[in-house]
This record gives structure tokens, sequence and C-alpha cells, in this order.
């Protein structure tokens, strides 16, 4: 590790929790330098849903750059954007009614968000937009201005602009309706939040703790930007592509939103790809007013098509992501039964178990990678261990993954007992 010690920068954060060289990767599995491997529950902080070199994805891959397809278009039409617009269309957007224009921008998700904010402000003519308490929508200066952790926020050395914050479902407890608090500050003049171009909300908040909202609350909120002629944006970067059981988070809502923002897993193989969905009487832009060198990599359109056709052409594969978030959802409830400071909370194979304290989630999360595991914490304070395993994975890999977790945990909570009674001079 010392070259990265000595000349990587200080912002480097996963190799600090997880300190070896990875050399290799299959399904859900890494291996490190010296041969050791490790289970995946980590994917890439939700970008390989489908595994580490998906065999599949990767075959089409090898042959499109065999045979000298195109790799880099900046926008032009490509044989491999047709392909994946087509089967965007035929595989998702048909099927489910959804009436979306498509814009390719540049390949991280926080540009995707970027770009929808814009389109907001454009189409209403306002400058504010509505986040939520623990919501996390990307770094760069705008789309943080819409992420709610101050360690993200504080970096910028400026002060947020154009975003008011609002509270999350449950976030003032479960017998608090948070939507009527927002229903009741736009429909006040005198709230001191200005009526805004839109509402930005992940259904389920991942960097924010594994945070879910209820369908019930979703449909209030849409509810209440309907009332107020306010568009409703579903960044679905982290729970889309079927993290959640279906390829939209928002799908068993019943909600319609006006914009989706969608990154991490949309290439399939982990490469850079993030796109805008947006209803068609939002397509205001004009020629390369939100532009980038890498808008839509070929690459990735190979991949993503690959993955469509692959899992999502039948209900068979969220199904199967389903059974396996129930498993991992039993998993975590047994270990939440050792001790009063741990809960959990999730959707499909999205899901987490609130420790409570961000140290012992930190020590359980070191206990994993020292006996084989990678799993990381979220929350605003670290506090919650969060499973993002690939939805790939296989039942003997996931059962081996939970056990390893499970006594992790057992050593966390085994030592932070030890340590209360010394604390209480207890020897």
């Amino acid at each position: 590790m010392k070259i990265f010690d000595e000349l990587e920068s200080n912002v480097r954060s996963y190799c600090r929790s997880f300190p070896t060289v990875f050399t290799e990767a299959r399904w859900s599995t890494l291996i490190d330098e010296r041969g050791r491997e490790y289970i995946d529950f980590l994917s890439g902080a939700g970008t390989l849903n489908y595994g580490h070199n998906n065999p599949i994805l990767k075959q089409a891959l090898l042959e499109y750059i065999e045979s000298d397809g195109v790799v880099h278009g900046l926008d032009m039409a490509t044989q491999a954007k047709q392909r994946f617009l087509e089967t965007l269309d035929r595989v998702i957007l048909r099927p489910r009614k959804l009436d979306y224009k498509v814009q390719f921008t540049g390949p991280t998700g926080a540009n995707a968000v970027e770009a929808a904010l814009k389109i907001a402000r454009n189409a209403k003519g306002r400058s504010n937009v509505v986040s939520f308490t623990n919501g996390f929508h990307g770094v760069t200066l705008g789309a943080v201005s819409a992420t709610a952790n101050s360690h993200y926020r504080d970096a910028t050395g400026l002060p947020g602009m154009g975003v008011s914050f609002a509270p999350y479902d449950g976030y003032m407890g479960p017998d608090v309706d948070t939507s009527e608090y927002l229903a009741q500050v736009l429909a006040d003049g005198s709230s001191g939040v200005d009526l805004p171009a839109a509402v930005i909300v992940e259904t389920v908040q991942g960097e924010g703790g594994v945070n879910v909202a209820s369908f019930e609350w979703l449909r209030k909120i849409e509810a209440v930007c309907r009332k107020h002629d306010v568009l409703l944006i579903v960044d679905d970067i982290q729970a889309g592509c079927g993290r959640t059981g279906s390829f939209f988070s928002f799908e068993k809502a019943g909600v319609s939103p006006d914009v989706v923002t969608l990154s991490k897993s949309l290439s399939g193989y982990g490469l850079p790809f993030s796109v805008v969905l947006m209803k068609p009487e939002l397509d205001l832009w004009k020629p390369g007013e939100h532009n980038g060198t890498f808008r839509g990599h070929n690459l990735a359109f190979v991949t993503a098509t690959a993955a469509l056709e692959e899992y999502w052409r039948t209900a068979d594969f969220s199904g199967d992501v389903e059974r396996k978030g129930r498993a991992v959802r039993n998993a975590l409830e047994e270990m939440a039964q050792a001790d009063q400071r741990l809960s959990v909370r999730g959707r499909g194979m999205m899901q987490g178990l609130d420790c409570t304290d961000g140290e012992l989630a930190s020590q359980i999360s070191r206990n994993a990678f020292d006996r084989g595991l990678v799993i990381e914490t979220s929350g605003a304070d670290g506090q919650v261990v969060k499973c993002l395993m690939p939805l790939t994975i296989s039942d003997e890999t996931l059962a081996k993954g939970l056990r390893i977790l499970k006594a992790s945990v057992e050593d966390a909570l085994s030592d932070s007992g030890v340590e209360d009674l010394e604390m209480a001079g207890v020897s």
C-alpha cells in the first residue's frame, strides 16, 4: 500500500477501510495480490448489481472491441447507442407504460443530478429545489447543494445554494407524517420556503443510512408536487437497476416521476454511464447546453444493452432478487436480536443493520474484512452496516457471507460489552 500512501490524495476513502491490493474479481468475489478471496457485499457501492466480470456482459464487450466498434463518439449517433435506446424502450419503458426522453449526461451520477436540476429550473422558471434530510445526490457543486450531510457540503468552501431541506419519511419518528410538513410550507407564503421548481427524493436513501420511504408517503409527496405545479425528481442512482427488486425503485409505489436519474449499475459492468429520463414536454434543452466529452460511453452502451436483454425481458430476475432480499432481511433480523441497539431496515437487496453507534458499525466492518467479507457503513454517523451484494450472488456465497457478517457482529458486540464493563470499573 506504500505507493498509494505516498502519491494518492488524502481524499481516498475505501482503500483505507479495505487495506489490500485487489488484482482479480469474479461474480461476487474479490481476490487480492496475496491470493486471498473476499466475498463482496459492497458491489462498487451499488455499481455491480450483476457481479464482477459477468461473463455474458464481458463476451458482448469483447466482441464489440474486437470488431473495432466505436469506443468514443461524443454524442454522435452510433450503432451501440441505437441498440441501447431500442432495448431500453422495448424492455423497460414500454412494458411499464413510461413515456420518457433520454438524456446522456456526463458519466457520473452527480452529473445526471446536475442536469436534472437544470431541467427543472429551466422548465419552471424557479430556482429553489426541495431535498430531504439524509439525502445524498453527489458532491459536485449543484448536486452537493441537494446533499444533506455536512461532511460533503463543508468541503465546497461555499454555502449551499438554491435548495431547501424537508424531513424525510420517519425523520421525526414513526408517528409524524412529514409529507404534511411539506404540504404546509408550500401552501404558506410566509413559511420562508420559496415555491420550488422540483422536489428531489430517493425512495431508499443509500448513503443516508438505508432509510426507506413508505409507498404511501411517496404518493403523498407526488400529490403535493402536482398540487403546486412542482416537478418530482426520483434519484434512482443507487436504488434503481433492480436493487429493490423492480427495475425502478418507485414502480411499486405507483408514482410517476417527471424526471429520473440513473447511473451506477446502468452499464451493468462497472463502466461509467449515467442518464436522465424526462417527460417529453420537459426536454427544452438547446443543443449543447449541458455537454461533456464522455456523454454516453459506447462500451457502456454495449454492456447495458446486454444486461437489459439478459435479466429484464421476464420477471424471473426480479422475483429472484426479492427472494434473496428476504433471506438477507431474515438473517439481519436474527443478528439484531442479540442487542437492543440493533435494528434492520431496507427493501429488496438493499438492507442495513442499524447499530445506533458508528464505532460499533465500523468495528463490524473491520471484523468482516478480517474474515474475508467486504462491507461498508453508511448513515450520518456511519452507524448502519449496509448490504449491497451483487444481485446475481449465488445462494451458497450469500449464505457464507451472511455467516461471516453474523460472526463479525457477535465479536463486535462482545468487545463492546467488555469495554462497557471496563468503563464502569468492573474487571
